[in-house]
């Protein structure tokens, strides 16, 4: 447990020596907010046990990317991250509509080729909320996505 705070804590550390040295970032700040989001993700499934696998994996044969892929035990969970910086529109997880978990489904059983064929697996989603005024992020974990 310590050491993914000391990771994550070397992680910020790095970010923001790296925004004082480095030439400005022209990633536009939706993307940037992505990014943390999908970082802040990563370290909270961790804490909850996860065994993070892979990060934004893209098939050649597919369009899409599985934001994280990680073991929860003994099932495989393909991740998808949606940030947000306010709660005023629809809610971030409803952004994961039909399309998109087909999409991430058509994805996700390309990685699942490389792996025993009854592997059991699932699809999350978490919302990440970074609200004016917090220091921390809401993350809310949505298990066992109907397909």
């Amino acid at each position: 447990m310590f050491s993914g705070r000391l990771t994550h804590a070397t992680i910020r550390i790095l970010d923001w020596m790296t925004s004082r040295t480095l030439p400005p970032d022209t990633v536009p700040e939706h993307l940037r907010t992505g990014r943390r989001g999908e970082e802040d993700a990563y370290f909270y499934l961790r804490k909850l046990g996860y065994v993070m696998v892979a990060r934004n994996f893209r098939s050649p044969n597919r369009r899409g990317e599985i934001d994280l892929i990680g073991w929860h035990q003994d099932i495989l969970c393909f991740v998808e991250v949606k940030t947000r910086t306010t709660h005023d529109v629809k809610p971030a997880e409803a952004a994961v509509d039909r399309d998109k978990r087909r999409e991430l489904v058509a994805v996700a059983r390309e990685y699942l080729r490389h792996l025993p064929p009854a592997c059991p697996w699932r699809l999350e989603v978490i919302s990440v909320y970074y609200d004016q005024g917090s220091s921390q992020p809401q993350i809310e974990l949505f298990r066992n996505v109907q397909l």
